[in-house]
């Protein structure tokens, strides 16, 4: 566990120190007598070859996880999978990838531009899912991708990172339901992502979310620091099977409309 422990924490300092400074204020907010459990992250890339779903997977399968679940999302053109440790406690990993092949001709180049860029040895090293962008990229170019693809956007403008990290609701004591939890972030200024509704999914789903909207964040591009969205904060209740144990699947529909936290 401690190189569960170890990696999860890098990723952790780079998501609230570049990409969701405001989920280190929601964690304290939430934070009771125990550490909160985190119930996963997710992480975004392009399908191909060189930072492809594989190589974003391969060094939590180094540590043990496994591949547990596909999901398409066709309206997004994207495609994910969702990875678990043996042990429990360990969180989730939901990788996403775009298929750069069902985009544009203009979006297809640009990106395989920017991947171009990236040197072999960099994605050897398990450091560079939180080392952020691994290209340069104009202005221009970003808002050109985002305007097609939102998840383009993102991606080529922040690099690798987790774009959001998972409360688990199950281990509160304060709070039993998602909607609790959402009216004390409004209460206390955060924006909540209300497409689809502000809770996601249901209990005969066996899985409710909700998420704060991404933070405004300052990105360093070729002609200049913009600001423009990064990361959310996302919280989950998950509900028990016909085995008493806690569903811990994905609802595509749900994360459909969570993807839509980084929408500008």
């Amino acid at each position: 566990m401690e190189r569960v422990e170890q990696l999860f924490n890098n990723l952790w300092q780079d998501y609230i120190q570049r990409l969701c400074p405001s989920a280190d204020q929601v964690h304290t907010l939430l934070t009771e007598d125990e550490p909160l459990l985190n119930d996963h992250i997710a992480l975004r890339t392009f399908n191909l070859p060189k930072v492809g779903l594989d190589v974003l997977a391969a060094p939590f399968i180094a540590i043990g996880y496994k591949p547990c679940g596909t999901y398409h999302f066709e309206s997004k053109k994207l495609y994910a999978e969702h990875f678990e440790h043996p042990n429990p406690a360990a969180p989730k990993v939901f990788i996403s990838e775009l298929l750069v092949g069902q985009c544009s001709s203009l979006l297809q180049q640009s990106v395989r531009s920017l991947i171009d860029q990236v040197p072999e040895q960099a994605v050897k090293d398990p450091a560079f899912l939180y080392g952020g962008r691994l290209w340069d990229i104009d202005f221009e170019t970003y808002e050109m991708l985002a305007a097609e693809s939102e998840y383009a956007g993102w991606l080529a403008a922040h690099g690798f990172g987790a774009n959001h990290f998972t409360v688990s609701i199950n281990q509160l004591e304060q709070f039993t339901e998602v909607a609790e939890v959402n009216h004390l972030l409004a209460h206390n200024g955060f924006a909540i992502n209300v497409s689809g509704g502000e809770v996601k999914g249901s209990p005969e789903e066996m899985l409710e979310q909700s998420s704060t909207m991404a933070d405004k964040v300052p990105v360093a591009f070729l002609d200049g620091v913009k600001t423009i969205p990064g990361g959310f904060y996302e919280f989950a209740k998950r509900y028990p099977q016909a085995d008493g144990e806690l569903y811990t699947g994905f609802v595509a529909a749900s994360a459909d409309k969570i993807f839509e936290s980084t929408d500008s």
